[in-house]
């Protein structure tokens, strides 16, 4: 199939891989896209129609909507094959769009590449169409913060500005409005790892990459979907891969292998950093300052104490966020405003209530144990934190979890799952231990557990698909049972 022009689309048979529950993500927002402009969309997915009812609804709605809107066109009612994948959904169509969660090793997939079938993505279909500039933010821990406070920075220049992609929205949501408009509205993309895989077709044929790419760091994480650990941190290098010597990236000049990736740079590099060398381009913390540097022109940001988001971790989120900000053109006011009053990210160590002068903290996106580490190093101290943890394992080491563990929490307690065995092992007999066997009990154990002062904090360090439909049905039923204390 002939990819190069939107209208391609029209009467081509397109397989959808993973419909998904979000009501915005990439299965939805993509067959709408599709149905939208006349393709004969296939919707597969290995959950049954009871558990995707709401899903299918929401398409079949759309169906209806458009086949009103658009009169002139035809629009093609989806085909869903649920339950169960089938080959011949990937051989005899002309392109295949695979969401973010499905595998690439996946033998659909597989036969589809054998079969010499397009295989895209939401956001790289977003790439190939959209004409104008893309920022784009990867990194194994904190892109979601980076993205949405870079994109609120971008907002003071652009109050239409979107953001989208890995943040649960598809870019496709918005492609045909954005095409409508005889304007440059700037778009703001976070970038899974796996999002990042479906683009380098895109890219090479585009010859270019992202026009401002920001990788804030890359730590062991989804090990149970990369055969090593070099395989996962290529797949961060997509980003600027492609990218050509017009074009920004953005590094952390404090992270050791990110730093290392430098000689691979083909755009003009930028760095990130708590310290600042006096030479470098880019954002660094200077005398209790950020300061941000471009060619030997230095412009004064504000002081550390005045940005809203507390947490050492954080500040990397700051400096990446302010020194693509800067590369965007964005006024130092806009940015200075947005600093002083961006606090954080639902689902992030986010507050949900304190009752009875007990703190409970929503991280239900602290998928590995490394993000658990850096959540206890806030709210460990004084050994005043009970945990709730645990799930399915993603290939990962659990030490520097368990120790913080130790060090931090006055109590753990446990979802059912191999990743907890693995935690319970290394705390036994140096930390309490309780079980829960679904959020209620976590909850409700863990209040007795805690004291005046304590912190009741979801960090699981582990998949949760064993017990939630994702980390943010995890993270809502959390807040849902604080709310009923």
């Amino acid at each position: 199939m002939d990819l190069s022009r939107i209208e391609n689309f029209k009467d081509a048979i397109v397989t959808v891989m993973g419909l998904g529950r979000y009501k915005q993500g990439s299965g939805l927002g993509t067959a709408k896209w599709l149905m939208r402009h006349s393709a004969q969309t296939v919707i597969t997915d290995l959950k049954d129609e009871t558990e995707l009812k709401e899903s299918v609804d929401l398409v079949m709605e759309w169906h209806k909507k458009y086949t009103e809107m658009y009169p002139e066109r035809t629009i093609y009612q989806p085909v869903f094959v649920l339950g169960e994948h089938r080959k011949e959904d990937f051989v005899n169509v002309n392109a295949v769009i695979q969401n973010p969660g499905v595998p690439s090793e996946s033998e659909y997939i597989q036969a589809a590449k054998a079969a010499n079938i397009p295989i895209e993505s939401d956001v790289s279909l977003f790439f190939r169409y959209y004409p104008h500039e893309i920022i784009a933010v990867t990194g194994t821990k904190g892109k979601t913060t980076t993205t949405l406070l870079l994109g609120e920075m971008v907002k003071t220049l652009d109050t239409e500005t979107i953001i989208a992609g890995n943040v649960k929205v598809s870019p496709l949501e918005f492609l045909d409005d954005l095409l409508a408009k005889d304007k440059k509205t700037p778009v703001v993309l976070e970038l899974s790892s796996w999002l990042l895989e479906s683009l380098p077709g895109a890219f090479a044929e585009m010859k270019k990459g992202p026009d401002i790419a920001v990788l804030t760091n890359v730590f062991p994480d989804h090990l149970n979907r990369y055969a090593s650990y070099e395989d996962y941190q290529k797949s961060k290098e997509i980003i600027f891969e492609f990218q050509n010597p017009d074009q920004y990236t953005v590094l952390n000049r404090d992270h050791d292998l990110v730093r290392s990736m430098a000689p691979r740079v083909k755009g003009k590099l930028f760095w990130f950093s708590k310290t600042d060398d006096g030479s470098a381009n880019g954002c660094f913390v200077k005398d209790g300052n950020i300061l941000f540097r471009k060619d030997g022109a230095v412009t004064d940001i504000l002081p550390l104490a005045e940005v809203a988001l507390v947490g050492e971790h954080n500040l990397e989120n700051v400096l990446s966020s302010i020194c693509a900000a800067m590369l965007r053109d964005v006024p130092v006011e806009g940015i200075k405003k947005v600093l002083k009053s961006f606090k954080g990210v639902d689902d992030r160590q986010e507050l949900v209530r304190e009752v009875d002068e007990i703190m409970y903290i929503n991280d239900t996106t602290a998928t590995a144990p490394t993000a658990v580490v850096a959540a206890l190093k806030v709210f460990g101290k004084d050994k005043k934190a009970i945990l709730i943890a645990g799930g399915v394992d993603k290939k990962m080491q659990f030490d520097e979890m368990i120790a913080a563990a130790i060090a931090g929490c006055k109590g753990v307690i446990l979802f059912p799952g191999d990743a907890s065995d693995v935690i319970e092992k290394g705390l036994l007999g140096k930390v309490p231990i309780e079980h829960a066997e679904n959020m209620h009990d976590a909850v409700t154990k863990a209040r007795k557990m805690a004291e005046t002062g304590d912190i009741v904090l979801l960090s699981p360090g582990a998949a949760s698909f064993n017990m939630f439909k994702n980390e943010y049905d995890r993270g809502e039923q959390f807040r849902e049972e604080v709310r009923n204390l």
